[in-house]
């Protein structure tokens, strides 16, 4: 992985782990063991989602940059999508607080969605290839 991009799944990982610890605290102390333990798992969704995703996104971006646009538009689409059947599946759950499950995948989603558009804006990514100077004449 590039540096540049892994530069910025760090710096979308790092404020989406730090929203999910702040949330497994509040939640421990809201609804107990079962509250941080929902929390937890919440997190830990939405990182392997949307980290899967940012890789997936990165690697197309490579390969097939006509292709990128389409393709996050499509990836986002899937993983709300996905997202809300992994809500759907596990809502009747004993395992752990539903509502603290919940609230943290939806907190860490728009951090991790905001924290990825912010990188992307510090990112200094060169639009333009600084070799490539025209046609030799």
């Amino acid at each position: 992985m590039p540096s540049n991009d892994a530069r910025i799944l760090l710096h979308t990982v790092i404020p989406t782990a730090a929203v999910g610890a702040i949330a497994t605290v509040i939640s421990a102390v809201v609804a107990g063991g079962k509250g941080a333990l929902g929390a937890v798992v919440g997190t830990l969704v939405v990182l392997l989602f949307m980290g899967i995703g940012q890789v997936v996104l990165q690697r197309t971006a490579k390969s097939f940059p006509h292709l990128f646009q389409a393709m996050g538009l499509m990836l986002y689409t899937a993983q709300l999508l996905l997202l809300f059947i992994f809500l759907a599946l596990l809502k009747d759950t004993t395992l752990f607080d539903f509502k603290a499950f919940a609230f943290t995948l939806l907190a860490a989603t728009v951090v991790w969605v905001a924290a990825q558009a912010r990188a992307y804006m510090k990112a200094k990514i060169t639009y333009i290839d600084p070799g490539n100077s025209g046609p030799k004449s």
